[in-house]
């Protein structure tokens, strides 16, 4: 069964992406998948296009890079279970396109918090490494720390996975649907 709200973090490669469309896929609701990235190179054009063949056709798929909390709002419902992949990118689209990330951010928890279905958000803990030496990328690291923190005092389940295995570090879905 799914929480209202799941955070799901790891580092890239982990496995915290399949987890999370394999919990979405169990809990029987329908699937919707909001993407946050963007094809800016032909690279992350060749991984967008992988994992839309990687999903099947259950998944209703919304692309939204920026205006996320909206998103969630239009998409959510009791009926579907939404999965966001990722926050990061979506953090990095609104750093790119300099918009106020702090207020973003606030959107986003108060949003996650009310909404009529569960939500499953997937995350890089981008915390764990050397602090980085580009102001940028100091600052990315900064707001997902603080966005992190905040969706995960709100969310009734938060996963850790690292290596393709789950470590529950929050679970209290009493309330769970699905």
């Amino acid at each position: 069964m799914l929480a209202p709200v799941t955070l799901i973090l790891g580092g890239a490669r982990s496995g915290k992406s399949r987890f999370a469309e394999r919990m979405v896929l169990a809990s029987g609701l329908t699937p919707v998948y909001v993407a946050t990235g963007q094809a800016g190179d032909a690279e992350m054009a060749a991984r967008i296009a992988r994992h839309r063949t990687e999903r099947d056709a259950a998944w209703r798929t919304v692309e939204e890079p920026v205006e996320l909390a909206a998103a969630l709002r239009r998409e959510a419902a009791p009926d579907r279970a939404v999965l966001v992949d990722c926050l990061t990118l979506w953090l990095t689209n609104l750093l790119m396109q300099e918009r106020d990330v702090p207020a973003a951010g606030r959107e986003l928890v108060t949003a996650v918090t009310n909404l009529p279905g569960p939500v499953v958000l997937v995350s890089n803990e981008v915390g764990q490494g050397v602090v980085p030496t580009a102001s940028l990328a100091r600052a990315f690291v900064d707001h997902a720390g603080r966005l992190h923190q905040a969706l995960a005092a709100q969310a009734q389940r938060v996963v850790l996975i690292t290596a393709g295995l789950p470590l529950t570090l929050k679970d209290t879905s009493s309330g769970a649907t699905g």
